[in-house]
């Protein structure tokens, strides 16, 4: 194997072209004047590549048979670093549940350059490979519990069509680290790993919002301009007087659609701080994260937000708004007629919000010719039905799908018949009261009346339902049956989810296991449901 066959083709246009920190030695410290500062990836023992995304491979230009899984895992661990990678921890600050933190920056992050392959840019990053000058009281490590989740659902939120980051590697790093999952004073060591991440940028909230708090209106200026030149050249040149207005505008419109998917696929993010929203409106940051399962708008999946719930699933999109307006904050030295960023957050996001999301609630039971206040009523009548007993939100779609109006007068059925293709759906059929049942079958009643206005055979119908609602998604308790088998030295269902999530909207009869409803024993089981944001 030659030397020269282990390369990639960088382009590090961020540390090229933005300021850097002077200080090179590698301590905790606060970072004025710089957006990022160079650190070297600290080694690791024995890393071992246990899984990769194929399909980011190929897109980022890597010949895996050239390399071998050896230098592979050596490269994507950082104890060896390729010609052109100028590993940096970049700096940012951001509202952490509401209140300014001030500097946070990446703490177990590094960067190690930009890779063009083709007509796209990538920045690839590692996740939990050693300290930086931004790991405060931490020790820059990822275990693997919160490694095999973050791969897992970044690259299932891609086949779910959710904009998000990426994954290229899972890479085992022989050390083991120590943790306190449940903050009780009971810490254990646990085995260690790294992510490779990429994006187009991971540029964040954060990265303007603490050029603005240290009041550096100069550097501010030249990260926005960065961005806007690199990742968003469609909307005309920076010398332009109201390029900020229009760069927010669009940042607002793929923030709106970002949320709409979460809320499509049932996805709750869990960390919806300042610092963890992406310029390009991309998911990032896979924590506490966990999918609507049993139907609860409140559900939060993080310990840290239990009490106060803010980033529960109801209140991602009220959350969004409110980050965006902190951003719109931060923006404000470069504008000079503000108020035209706050009409924004209404419009550009609220009202792009607004429409989109109907439009998916409506494709999601099989409605596309609206009729505005019906179809309201409806969908309000949807979420009382959904909310009166247990129902899993992913299987509800999808045996709504099932029902069929076609070749059946809807008023000749009974009640049993009309609710049968939904039991599977609730975690309790049985305990259903008389009441809920006459409620919901007087909900399916006017939707399947409702259908057969849509001019639209079943079988269209549940191939349009089916498109937009996935049949397969990361629970929590499939990636902690993945955790749980390779803590025993079995790789087979971490492997398997990667497969069965490449295809979620597809039925895979092989997979119907992965289907299934969280089971009782996963209820209260750490991991399963709820989790902290201890990794």
């Amino acid at each position: 194997m030659s030397e020269n066959s282990i390369t990639m083709n960088f382009d590090n246009s961020f540390v090229r072209e933005l300021t850097g920190d002077p200080e090179l030695e590698n301590r905790r410290r606060q970072v004025m004047g710089a957006c990022y500062s160079r650190v070297q990836p600290t080694p690791v023992s024995n890393p071992k590549a246990l899984i990769w995304s194929d399909e980011m491979v190929q897109r980022l230009g890597i010949d895996l048979e050239s390399w071998g899984l050896e230098t592979f895992s050596q490269v994507f661990s950082g104890n060896q670093l390729l010609p052109g990678m100028d590993p940096v921890a970049t700096c940012y600050g951001g509202y952490q549940f509401g209140s300014w933190a001030g500097q946070l920056g990446d703490g177990r992050a590094i960067s190690l350059g930009e890779v063009v392959a083709g007509a796209e840019r990538w920045e690839i990053q590692l996740k939990g490979s050693g300290p930086t000058p931004y790991s405060r009281m931490g020790d820059g490590r990822a275990v693997m519990r919160s490694s095999i989740r973050e791969f897992l659902c970044s690259e299932a939120m891609h086949a779910l069509g959710v904009p998000t980051t990426r994954a290229l590697s899972l890479v085992a790093t022989g050390d083991q680290i120590l943790r306190d999952m449940f903050y009780d004073g009971n810490a254990a060591y646990e085995p260690g790993a790294i992510v490779c991440r990429a994006a187009p940028s991971f540029l964040r909230f954060g990265h303007f919002e603490i050029l603005s708090a240290q009041k550096d209106k100069a550097l501010l200026k030249r990260l926005a301009d960065y961005a806007i030149s690199t990742h968003f050249p469609e909307l005309g040149s920076v010398d332009d007087e109201g390029i900020y207005l229009k760069w927010f505008q669009e940042v607002c419109r793929r923030t709106a659609d970002m949320i709409v998917h979460w809320t499509r696929v049932g996805f709750v993010h869990g960390v919806m701080n300042t610092d963890n929203m992406s310029v390009l409106g991309l998911t990032i940051d896979y924590g506490p994260y966990g999918w609507l399962e049993a139907y609860d708008t409140s559900w939060t999946p993080n310990t840290t937000d239990a009490g106060q719930r803010r980033y529960s699933f109801g209140n991602q999109a009220q959350m969004a708004m409110w980050n965006l307006a902190r951003f719109a904050e931060s923006l404000t030295p470069l504008v000079t007629d503000t108020k035209k960023l706050e009409e924004a957050i209404l419009g550009e996001y609220g009202d792009r919000f607004t429409t989109t999301h109907k439009e998916m609630a409506l494709r999601k039971i099989g409605i596309t010719n609206v009729r505005e206040e019906e179809d309201d009523a409806l969908l309000e009548g949807l979420g009382k039905c959904l909310r009166l007993v247990q129902t899993d939100m992913t299987l509800f779609y999808r045996r709504l799908a099932e029902i069929k109006v076609g070749q059946v007068e809807v008023q000749s059925l009974t009640e049993a018949d009309i609710m049968k293709p939904l039991e599977d759906a609730w975690y309790q059929p049985e305990g259903i009261s008389a009441e809920h049942r006459k409620k919901i079958a007087g909900w399916l009643q006017r939707y399947m009346k409702r259908l057969t206005e849509e001019k639209r055979t079943d079988a269209e119908r549940k191939a349009l339902m089916n498109e937009t609602n996935p049949k397969y998604v990361m629970r929590n308790y499939l990636a902690q049956l993945a955790i749980e088998k390779l803590e025993n030295g079995d790789e087979s269902v971490l492997h398997e989810l990667m497969e069965v999530m490449k295809r979620p909207y597809d039925e895979q009869p092989s997979f119907e296991r992965f289907a299934e409803k969280m089971p009782e024993w996963a209820r209260h089981k750490a991991g399963c449901s709820m989790l902290s944001c201890s990794s």
